[in-house]
């Protein structure tokens, strides 16, 4: 499966809004994920003028749920490219 295919897969259309970045049947992350769908395609502009995109996710559990690209909390897999750069507040995105 591609994440970025133009063309939306099937299982997407039983997606539910999830309030969280999580799964809202499990609270699962997205990296417990089977299939990911990331809707480029349609981007939404916010009030500030930045880009958010749908994110699909096919959980674990069987729930199919979607949030905005805008709600996916900071990474904490990367580290700082300077010392002495401010983390983020949870929540901020980061581009």
């Amino acid at each position: 499966m591609d994440a970025f295919a133009q063309i939306s897969p099937d299982w997407t259309a039983r997606a539910i809004h999830a309030s969280e970045f999580c799964c809202p049947s499990c609270r699962s992350l997205p990296d417990k994920a089977q299939q990911v769908w990331i809707n480029r395609r349609a981007p939404v502009y916010t009030e500030t003028h930045q880009r958010k995109w749908q994110e699909f996710y096919d959980c674990e559990c069987g729930t199919v749920w979607w949030a905005w690209s805008s709600d996916r909390p900071p990474t904490t897999l990367k580290k700082p490219d300077q010392p002495g750069l401010i983390e983020p507040f949870p929540g901020d995105w980061m581009f």
